[in-house]
């Protein structure tokens, strides 16, 4: 089981030695996925305990907070797929102003080798870190020397990842290399396959179920809607095939809308799963209201199109549920 900590005060005092990195993570991509593996081999062959560091909210958040990018996922999820990796522990930062004015060597010191009893640090080439961003590689090697740590330099770790090969498009692939970036601009563009292919996973959402405007329900097709302080990007607007998991851990098919609801003049953007394929039993008793789900986008089915009048719209509702189940099931 993965540890989890929010402070480098939780981290037990007899905890280590420990194979270190730090990031955000955000998406925990493939990239992000073969370094960390590479972190874990480490600390097995040096028997030590294999930790990634984190930080909560996201410096830009704190920084710039006017371009801050749309986190891929959320806090919750980001330490999920984090600790199915094989990690031992996760350490989630509060990022602040007050974190981000530490020097680099306070930040090693009191965090690496304070807390975290680092016996290797793994970074990149291009790493920065402390106050200003002063930090950099050289300068992490100095204190390796200082502070009795060794310094393991991963030449493809950061921002742009590994190259994914193959299996991004049916053209052959691409060399491009996996980062949060690439995902952003995938789910922008409503494209979910790529998205997962550099992802490694289907794209996610958290969020309650909440009571929405009953349009589907009255239109026979009732959907969970999600809060809208939901986590995880919103892909493009648009009907999707993927998979609803409620809090019990089911997995339900589902065909997926996401957007203003054209049709109907709708203006707040909204995401909402109609669950399809469910047994007739379950289909009155069926209430995910004040639960907490988690949407899958496996597939786009089609843009947002205002239809005329609702006879328009069941129809082609009744459509994309047929395309999403021969979708789901064809896998």
């Amino acid at each position: 089981m993965v540890h989890i900590w929010n402070d480098p005060s939780e981290v037990p005092a007899d905890f280590g030695p420990s194979v270190v990195t730090f990031g955000n993570f955000d998406g925990v991509h493939r990239g992000h996925q073969q370094v960390l593996s590479q972190l874990i081999r480490i600390a097995r062959l040096n028997h030590a305990r294999a930790v990634a560091i984190t930080f909560d909210p996201h410096p830009a958040q704190v920084h710039r907070p006017e371009s801050a990018p749309e986190l891929i996922m959320g806090l919750e999820d980001k330490l999920v797929a984090l600790g199915e990796l094989g990690l031992d522990a996760v350490l989630v930062m509060k990022y602040s102003l007050e974190l981000a004015s530490l020097t680099p060597e306070e930040f090693v010191a009191d965090v690496l080798v304070g807390a975290l009893k680092a016996s290797h640090v793994v970074i990149g080439h291009d790493a920065r870190f402390g106050r200003g961003n002063s930090g950099d590689l050289n300068t992490m090697q100095e204190l390796g020397r200082k502070l009795g740590f060794e310094v393991l330099v991963i030449s493809e770790f950061g921002s742009e990842g590994f190259p994914l090969h193959g299996d991004a498009h049916d053209d052959g692939g691409t060399d491009r290399r996996c980062s949060s970036t690439w995902v952003r601009e995938a789910l922008r563009e409503g494209d979910v396959a790529t998205a997962a292919a550099v992802l490694g996973r289907s794209h996610r959402m958290r969020g309650e179920v909440v009571h929405g405007a009953a349009r589907g329900r009255d239109l026979g097709f009732p959907t969970a809607n999600l809060a809208p302080n939901a986590s995880g990007y919103i892909p493009a607007d648009g009907i999707y095939a993927g998979w609803l998991v409620d809090q019990a851990g089911t997995r339900w098919p589902a065909a997926i809308s996401v957007g203003s609801n054209p049709t109907f003049d709708g203006v707040s953007r909204q995401v909402e799963a109609h669950v399809i394929d469910r047994p007739e039993e379950a289909v009155e008793d069926f209430d995910l209201y004040g639960q907490t789900v988690v949407v899958e986008f496996v597939a786009r089915l089609r843009g947002m199109v205002a239809y005329r009048g609702p006879e328009a719209l069941v129809d082609q509702m009744r459509l994309d549920v047929v395309q999403a189940h021969n979708i789901l099931f064809a896998r």
